[in-house]
């Protein structure tokens, strides 16, 4: 998600975005670069693929014919092909308010859903010749996951800025929003587990204090708050759990200790794990970055690879 000036309604945003449109377009700080990554799971090791100094992209999804990216920049959608990702496309979405970096491919092929900061979801093909708006109240809906059937997005729901985010479900063709009791404290980074029995995603509803998000599940059939389950117990800030396509292996986001919410340009890790153990790492990959690294789920199609983004700089704030 990205924080709007407060205190705002979506619509109040969208105008306002209107008369200021670099208001959201976060960029690079001087000497500061945005690097592409993909991280091999059998070697575990990862690679740049792709480094920018002019312009910053955030939240990889991988698109099916495992050979494209897409991420988020300026406000649009990009499709970095992997035989040339230095040479990134903008998909020509005309009309659409500006995006975040919340945003899912549609199973079905040649689509995805896409925040914007208007507060809406919006659907739109992956040429950018057709598009249309999923939901319809003035709340804040920032979109996270897509059931693998294709049917059911995941969301989180924020009515009124500065209240509590709430997993929210919605059809994948539009109409009301369903809240799902996750119990107290914010819920945020839902994702579907591939046989769609689970939806995974970190809450603070175990938190001491505001901002220990930890991660979680809930039956996807029955999402109610004596259904969840705690995945692991740390003292670290868990977000963004991501199951790769195989159910077998997952990555998330950590911060430090005492981060609230999940904010940009920290040294954070990515800490990959078995799904049957999360306490165990198979991997942890240290980082500077946070929003933006990996919002939404960037495996690839064969469970081999996932993509993320860091943002180094030459010289740290004091």
């Amino acid at each position: 998600m990205t924080t709007p000036p407060t205190p705002a309604t979506p619509s109040a945003v969208a105008d306002y975005l209107a008369q200021n449109p670099k208001l959201f377009d976060r960029g690079l700080r001087e000497g500061q670069k945005c690097q592409l990554h993909v991280f091999e799971v059998s070697s575990g090791s990862d690679t740049v693929i792709a480094e920018f100094d002019d312009m910053l992209f955030e939240a990889p999804n991988w698109g099916a014919d495992g050979s494209t990216l897409y991420l988020n920049g300026h406000g649009g959608i990009w499709e970095f092909p992997l035989d040339s990702p230095n040479e990134p496309r903008r998909v020509d979405y005309a009309g659409l308010p500006f995006l975040n970096n919340d945003h899912v491919l549609d199973p079905g092929g040649g689509a995805m859903f896409m925040s914007a900061m208007d507060g809406h979801v919006y659907h739109g093909t992956l040429d950018g010749s057709s598009t249309r708006r999923v939901t319809e109240e003035d709340i804040w809906h920032f979109l996270h996951a897509i059931s693998p059937d294709g049917k059911t997005l995941g969301l989180v729901r924020i009515d009124g800025w500065g209240g509590p985010s709430r997993l929210a479900l919605i059809a994948a063709e539009g109409g009301p929003v369903t809240v799902v009791d996750t119990g107290s404290g914010h819920a945020d980074g839902p994702d579907w587990s591939p046989d769609g029995d689970w939806i995974y995603f970190n809450t603070e509803r175990w938190a001491a204090k505001p901002g220990h998000a930890q991660l979680a599940r809930v039956p996807s059939d029955k999402p109610t708050a004596d259904k969840v389950e705690r995945l692991i117990s740390t003292d670290t800030v868990d977000w963004f759990p991501h199951i790769a396509p195989n159910g077998r292996l997952a990555v998330y986001l950590q911060y430090p200790v005492g981060t609230v919410g999940h904010p940009a340009d920290h040294d954070v890790e990515l800490v990959a794990v078995e799904t049957t153990d999360w306490s165990i790492p198979l991997a942890r990959v240290p980082l500077y970055g946070g929003q933006g690294t990996i919002n939404v789920n960037s495996w690839s199609p064969d469970s081999t690879r996932f993509a993320f983004v860091s943002y180094p700089v030459a010289r740290r704030p004091l």
